[in-house]
């Protein structure tokens, strides 16, 4: 990987845990969430003429990704509300791949050798770390279940997305198409929880949804781009380190406690993701 290369990719897994911040200091979540899809639906659909459309076998793990992703939304809002980002963000990254590898071994059959095993067992052992507070209890019991099943929505929607992506004849049009649907449920679910609300809160938080929406997308497209310039293991094991930023903007700027015990969780954890996508 080049220097180029590898600074673009640092760079997006900074904007990626910089739109999380915003979320997790939003006076609502959920509506700059909503206003975050609105942007990306309508940026999507405007480009949807430009790309095929993904072919029918391919719609059923569409459809999938939609439900999972607006689940995914939904628990990534109440998590946000309830635990630290320094805490949520690298519980709910970390335990993906853990899941994603879990379902490969146990319902695709596959096999894992000594560095994933070895991989899997660190990031075990992070998360679990994680997951208690500095006195042996457990810190935010409700925002742990909450960024646990982010996590599992997480490694659900990349192995939806990843079917469907490899069903389809341009995974660009299925990630594109993805895009101009997978917004809608939680618009719609933002604007049926909130009502009257929903519009006033819309106009405070515009312009930083509309921010989070295109830093969102730039993070996304310069992985996309890294993925043809670098092997794609290097590309995502780089990416990870989005939780080292995580944790940094919630210690810097929202005051969170950092203590030695979660730093080495992190680090831990963080280290363990990267030997798993590096093995692939």
């Amino acid at each position: 990987m080049s220097l180029g290369v590898f600074l673009a990719v640092l760079f997006a897994a900074f904007l990626h845990a910089s739109w999380n911040a915003w979320l997790k200091v939003s006076a609502d979540p959920l509506v700059l969430l909503a206003v975050a899809k609105i942007a990306t639906t309508v940026v999507a659909i405007a480009f949807a003429p430009f790309v095929t459309v993904p072919p029918p076998e391919a719609w059923p793990y569409l459809a999938a990704s939609v439900v999972i992703h607006t689940a995914y939304f939904l628990f990534l809002t109440i998590a946000y509300r309830l635990g630290d980002l320094s805490q949520v963000y690298p519980l709910s990254r970390g335990v993906a791949p853990l899941i994603v590898a879990g379902l490969a071994v146990f319902v695709l059959g596959e096999s894992l050798g000594q560095q994933e095993m070895l991989a899997l067992l660190l990031i075990s052992v992070g998360l679990m770390s994680l997951i208690f507070s500095g006195k042996g209890a457990i810190g935010h019991p409700k925002a742990v279940i909450a960024a646990l099943a982010t996590g599992c929505f997480i490694a659900g929607y990349t192995v939806a997305d990843g079917a469907g992506a490899r069903l389809s004849a341009d995974a660009h049009s299925y990630l594109l198409w993805l895009n101009v649907l997978n917004g809608i449920p939680i618009i719609l679910i933002a604007i049926a929880l909130r009502r009257r609300e929903f519009a006033p809160q819309m106009k405070l938080v515009w312009k930083t949804g509309a921010l989070s929406a295109c830093v969102s997308l730039l993070a996304y497209w310069i992985v996309l781009w890294a993925s043809t310039q670098a092997p794609l293991a290097l590309v995502a094991a780089v990416r990870e380190v989005s939780m080292v930023f995580a944790v940094l903007f919630g210690v810097v700027f929202l005051k969170e406690k950092l203590n030695l015990r979660k730093l080495m969780s992190v680090f831990v954890t963080l280290s363990g993701t990267v030997l798993l996508r590096e093995s692939k």
